[in-house]
């Protein structure tokens, strides 16, 4: 069975395009969980353009609290642990030690990129990642690495002792909008990757523009323990909500 994490990043984006608090980041991260999510990503920046500090403290004591009746509930933290400090913004390190996830997702994302759409180069960042991913891991959270489906790089993260990886599956998207001859040398390279780390003992996520097209085909290479799925959620939400949304205003106007 493969858990599936909501990312609220793009509820907050909407959030933050008004004044106030709609829509409430809590609310939809209780609809999520209420709905068979079985936990909730967050990738705080250093510019919250989206998620704001204050949605990680407030999502870490919710999740915190329906833990009391749902223990297998999973609060993951993504973020570049590069990313300096700033005024408003202490650092993803900062934030994790704070609010104790049970996961810690690392990404090597700019502070002025769009998304993320690239994994670890452990030969540039593993020297540099290796006392922050111990630090972690010593306060109890998984550590997880994002990463291209690359044996090379799997095999640096098993030495630096990594609990998880997270495949970046934008590739794979992109093969599946494709060709088929692409999306089986697609699927054949990330089965492979997938493969090598459980051998390693590395468990696998997989996450970035998965969507309820290409979402079962994916998860056919078996071993991935984790979906986080934010954008393409949202955008499904949209689309199979906003008509019933639309019928329901018009009502409301006509019947007066």
């Amino acid at each position: 069975m493969t858990a599936l994490s909501v990312n609220l990043n793009k509820i907050a984006l909407l959030r933050n395009s008004r004044d106030g608090d709609n829509p409430s980041v809590i609310d939809f991260a209780n609809m999520a969980i209420e709905s068979g999510a079985d936990g909730l990503t967050v990738h705080p920046r250093p510019d919250q353009r989206h998620i704001r500090v204050s949605d990680v403290y407030d999502l870490s004591t919710f999740v915190n609290t329906i833990k009391k009746e749902n223990p297998a509930i999973e609060f993951n933290i993504e973020g570049n642990p590069f990313a300096p400090a700033l005024k408003d913004y202490p650092g993803l390190l900062k934030l994790i030690s704070d609010t104790l996830p049970e996961q810690a997702t690392l990404v090597p994302d700019a502070n002025d990129q769009l998304t993320s759409d690239h994994g670890f180069d452990l030969t540039k960042d593993g020297e540099r990642l290796a006392p922050i991913i111990n630090e972690i891991k010593s306060q109890g959270i998984r550590c997880c690495l994002f990463m291209d489906p690359d044996l090379t790089q799997i095999e640096l993260a098993h030495k630096l002792g990594i609990d998880r990886i997270e495949l970046y599956t934008g590739p794979y998207a992109a093969s599946y909008a494709t060709s088929q001859t692409d999306l089986d040398a697609c699927l054949k390279n990330y089965r492979e990757a997938t493969e090598y780390a459980i051998k390693l003992g590395i468990g696998v996520n997989a996450g970035h523009d998965l969507n309820l097209n290409n979402l079962a085909q994916f998860l056919t290479i078996g071993n991935i323990s984790e979906v986080s799925i934010g954008h393409a959620l949202t955008v499904d939400a949209l689309l199979n909500g906003y008509k019933r949304t639309i019928l329901d205003y018009s009502k409301l106007c006509k019947d007066q």
